[in-house]
């Protein structure tokens, strides 16, 4: 017994007044082993709850890491603490550093803020579809400082947390599991107006991925200069990926249409030329 406490109190640094023993560094390991166990055992919990009570992933996921991120405060502190640093003393003689240090990382911690905002208020989730300065992603995390997407080109784009908070933002997930899509269409002057609006209706219940087909509706929007103007208005849950979903139902308009002799017209525009008089 004698001989461990020796090799605890053994001293590994001297540096002036300030020292480091063996049972220090023993306690910052033990603190670091043991943060991670407690954030394992945390995870796996929460992980079981959702699965039980049918929680929400992006819930899951964000108490988590308010979890995480606190509880590695109160480590550093720990750590800090084993190695014989006073934590008031060192903010309070530290003072003027971290005023220059805020200054300078100004949009950093605005950007830290916005991400405890963002964990804490949960509008946005993970696997939430958003548009952002007009690019379409789809959050896979959410940090401290920066969140991770993935936009329709499956490129991964780092977004800062305050971009998502000062930014007007639209979340294609936030009501619903679906949200409704439009397609614009014309056809030349002359077309059976109700035929078209059947063939419009019937293209969007062809695809599998439009939902609620009682929700399909067909419009005869405006009188355009060329073509009488349509729009297809269709529910789906494939949010992400509906560009290729209205590409596959334009495909199918445009075969129906080749079927039953609709046009498409091309722009037109009547010249009137005027005889000058004589002079």
């Amino acid at each position: 017994m004698e001989t461990l406490r020796q090799i605890l109190e053994f001293e590994l640094l001297h540096i002036g007044s300030y020292s480091i023993h063996v049972y220090s560094v023993v306690a910052v390991l033990a603190i670091i082993v043991g943060t991670n166990l407690l954030l394992r055992v945390i995870h796996m919990t929460l992980k079981r709850r959702s699965k039980r009570d049918d929680v929400d992933t992006g819930t899951t996921y964000a108490i988590y890491q308010i979890i995480r991120y606190v509880l590695w405060i109160i480590a550093i502190g720990l750590m800090l603490e084993s190695f014989g640093i006073k934590l008031t003393l060192l903010l309070a003689g530290s003072a003027a550093l971290l005023v220059g240090i805020g200054l300078g990382l100004q949009q950093t911690f605005n950007d830290i803020v916005s991400g405890i905002i963002l964990l804490t208020e949960q509008s946005i989730k993970i696997n939430d579809v958003l548009e952002i300065d007009g690019d379409v992603v789809m959050i896979q995390s959410i940090g401290l400082r920066t969140s991770k997407g993935l936009n329709r080109d499956d490129i991964s784009i780092i977004i800062p947390n305050s971009l998502i908070t000062t930014s007007k933002v639209i979340n294609w997930s936030h009501q619903s599991d679906k949200t409704r899509f439009r397609i614009d269409v014309g056809v030349a002057y002359g077309s059976d107006v109700d035929k078209v609006i059947g063939i419009l209706e019937e293209s969007a219940r062809e695809h599998p991925d439009v939902s609620g087909h009682q929700l399909i509706e067909g419009r005869l929007v405006n009188f355009g200069n060329s073509s009488l103007d349509f729009q297809l208005l269709f529910f789906s849950k494939n949010i992400f990926r509906i560009n290729k979903v209205k590409s596959d139902i334009r495909r199918i308009i445009n075969r129906k249409f080749q079927e039953n002799g609709v046009v498409i017209p091309f722009p037109q525009v009547d010249v009137h030329i005027k005889d000058r008089p004589s002079a």
